[in-house]
């Protein structure tokens, strides 16, 4: 396009990127890279006098929401104002500026002010993380005994001696007694079983996502293995996380202003008479509660995790399994406020008995609006944070009893994968109880010989003649 800008400096990191799904790593920088390129850029006017290669405030906005509305990590849910709201802190990351070269205030205002582009590159930097390989995660060999022992110097209790020792040593040295081996036998323990867990969990993650590391979007140290499998496990009919520390629970409060909403008009748990504007008090006492969040449901360290799931979402069944994945890393705290709050969204935006909780605003808009924030942001909050965020809730609002649910697929994988180690050790502690218990067809055929099947025989008159009548003779008659 003629008089566009092209960014200038080093390429963005998502084309860098190697492995990592288009514009889902790094979408700052690429929304930038595209606004850049598809922006006109012409002579205007303003007091008598001209400028080259700029544009006006509304046609920067104009330009952008239908670039976003075409992107898909945003899609055309998102509005005009906010488009005016990512343009304001493209003006404070200088990323644009005003026809007199200034910036750093967000003062960005959907009318016919001049604005340019800044020479210098206003793209990201994003440090390098180190490939660690495909396999996300090396167990230790469970036949191997412990580093620094051996079978020579392990300590033998020596052994008074008496008739009865002297017959047993004495049958085994002339074969009457098999001799007993000195076999290492490593049982599976709770964290064994919690390591296969997060190592099997992250590695489909990472296959899903299509990424040659997830180091490119977690660290993979902060996940803590037994989340993995309290999310699993500790579950209530209804697929509910139940906690172990009540400590950690929503309150009663919230729980029953939760519940109101969500099962309106049916507000059993409140004693008290409703008013005219009721639903909204206590709406807004949910919104109050869940928005005083030091950090938000998915947490600071997944932040990038669910961000690259956005650039899957074309394909439904692709992001909902990575969805559910991710959300199994989640604190269980997280992740059963996340899916009570998300269920009770998913309710109010489909109650058409629930009045309006606003005037201007769509019941399923607000639901987006006022809950984004405490469910996604980064922890720097410069990024596109709100758009990327209302993207993801609404996925999430429309695909809650899939995603919030443990994924049945990865789950009996996994459980096979620990029964098949179980019985690998047992195999190797007890070679012989192991074929017996669990024959193979060689040694079914060495235990349970088939008998071969003989035929009567034949009796040596049936050759000679053929059958013939019975005929009576004179001996016969009377």
């Amino acid at each position: 396009m003629a008089g566009t800008l092209r960014p200038e400096g080093p390429a963005s990191p998502v084309r860098q990127g190697h492995g990592s799904v288009p514009g889902s790593r790094y979408p700052w920088n690429e929304i930038i890279e595209l606004f850049r390129a598809g922006m006109p850029l012409r002579k205007h006017r303003c007091r008598f006098k001209s400028y080259e290669r700029c544009f006006k405030a509304s046609e920067a906005v104009d330009c952008l929401h239908e670039l976003l509305g075409s992107n898909q990590n945003f899609g055309p849910e998102v509005t005009r104002n906010q488009t005016v709201k990512l343009l304001k802190k493209f003006l404070k990351n200088h990323v644009i500026e005003d026809i007199k070269g200034r910036w750093g205030k967000e003062d960005f205002q959907d009318d016919g002010h001049l604005y340019r582009f800044p020479p210098s590159s206003p793209l990201k930097s994003y440090p390098k993380k180190p490939s660690c390989g495909k396999e996300v995660i090396k167990f230790p060999d469970w036949n191997e005994p412990k580093a620094g022992i051996s079978q020579e110097h392990i300590p033998v209790k020596s052994v008074a001696m008496n008739s009865e020792m002297w017959y047993k040593r004495h049958s085994i040295a002339i074969g009457e007694v098999p001799a007993c081996k000195l076999v290492f036998r490593r049982e599976l323990t709770q964290t064994n079983i919690e390591e296969i867990w997060k190592s099997m969990t992250l590695s489909r993650l990472q296959k899903v996502l299509g990424l040659e590391s997830l180091d490119e979007v977690l660290d993979t140290k902060l996940v803590n293995s037994k989340h993995i499998v309290q999310n699993a496990y500790n579950v209530n009919k209804q697929g509910i996380v139940t906690l172990e520390d009540k400590s950690k629970e929503l309150p009663h409060w919230i729980l029953s202003a939760m519940k109101c909403l969500a099962n309106w008009p049916s507000c059993s748990d409140l004693k008290q008479p409703t008013y005219s504007g009721f639903e909204r008090d206590v709406f807004k006492t949910i919104v109050d509660y869940f928005g005083q969040m030091k950090e938000p449901l998915l947490t600071f360290n997944f932040f990038d995790v669910f961000v690259s799931v956005l650039g899957l979402l074309q394909k439904h069944s692709k992001a909902i399994e990575a969805l559910q994945i991710s959300c199994l890393l989640l604190p269980p705290e997280n992740r059963k406020r996340l899916q009570l709050l998300v269920r009770m969204m998913a309710r109010i935006s489909l109650n058409k008995d629930l009045p309006p909780l606003s005037e201007s605003v769509r019941t399923r808009t607000l639901m987006v609006q006022a809950f984004s924030r405490c469910i996604l942001c980064s922890k720097d909050e410069m990024d596109l944070d709100e758009l990327l965020a209302a993207k993801l809730v609404s996925f999430l609002m429309d695909n809650y009893q899939e995603i919030l649910s443990v994924p049945s697929a990865l789950k009996s994988s996994i459980e096979e994968h620990v029964v098949h180690l179980q019985r690998v050790q047992f195999q190797k502690s007890y070679p012989e109880v192991y074929k017996v218990r669990f024959p193979t067809p060689e040694t079914e055929a060495v235990l349970f010989p088939e008998k071969t099947k003989q035929k009567p025989p034949i009796l040596l008159w049936a050759l000679k003649k053929p059958f013939q009548p019975f005929h009576r003779t004179r001996s016969f008659r009377m």
